[in-house]
């Protein structure tokens, strides 16, 4: 399944090489909106607020309003993402929270799946040169993503791998490292970072794992 993505910043949808440089910038939401309207799932960032430089959070309730999303940027506590559910949200995506003093943070995740039921969760797992990155990619941590879906597999629905080094970049994804990832897990797994054909969409689905696509239907590489 091909997962389109809304990374917002700023109050617009932006697009970002390796979660540094913007690279693509658009305020068109009904064009956007209306061409995503027929995927099953979509998947929404508010940037602003993984990087604690503000929210878009006016802006992903009238998203999710219209259209099917799992949300993530900047949730971290179980009050904030009731809202996002209450609000519209199908999912909702935790990141930085499941870390706490460099070391898995199971209780958070076992607390979240009894308070919102796992098949709410998209536990997400960001990677940077083979370590998990965390606070909007800018905290790099001593774990692997490998070990961090094998202890957090018991509490989500779904786990979201980003390959932060091939991520905007366009030069598709690392197949050997999802087939790790895939082997690794039972839940659904999607994968994001530098996917940018059809044919890897594919390759990925014929592996049961789901992709997320933002720089290369943006850049018109890949028509949604």
């Amino acid at each position: 399944m091909l997962i389109p993505s809304i990374d917002l910043m700023g109050g617009k949808i932006v697009q970002l090489v390796q979660g540094e440089r913007k690279a693509l910038e658009f305020d068109n939401f009904e064009e956007w909106i209306a061409r995503f309207s027929s995927y099953p799932l979509v998947q929404l960032i508010d940037l602003d607020a993984a990087m604690g430089t503000g929210d878009n959070r006016v802006l992903v309730k009238q998203l999710t309003h219209r259209l099917p999303c799992q949300v993530g940027g900047g949730i971290r506590s179980l009050e904030t993402a009731k809202a996002m559910l209450a609000s519209g949200a199908r999912r909702v995506i935790f990141g930085s929270t499941l870390v706490r003093e460099g070391k898995i943070n199971c209780p958070f995740a076992e607390a979240g799946a009894s308070a919102l039921g796992r098949e709410k969760l998209v536990f997400a797992v960001d990677s940077r040169q083979g370590r998990v990155a965390i606070r909007g990619w800018q905290q790099l941590t001593e774990l692997t993503p490998r070990a961090m879906i094998t202890a957090l597999e018991p509490w989500c629905g779904a786990f979201l791998y980003t390959h932060i080094d091939g991520e905007g970049l366009m030069q598709g994804i690392s197949m050997e490292v999802v087939r790790e990832l895939r082997a690794a897990t039972s839940r659904q797994l999607i994968v994001a970072g530098g996917i940018t054909s059809s044919d890897e969409v594919d390759q990925l689905s014929a592996m049961s794992v789901d992709a997320v696509v933002g720089m290369a239907i943006y850049a018109n590489r890949m028509q949604v």
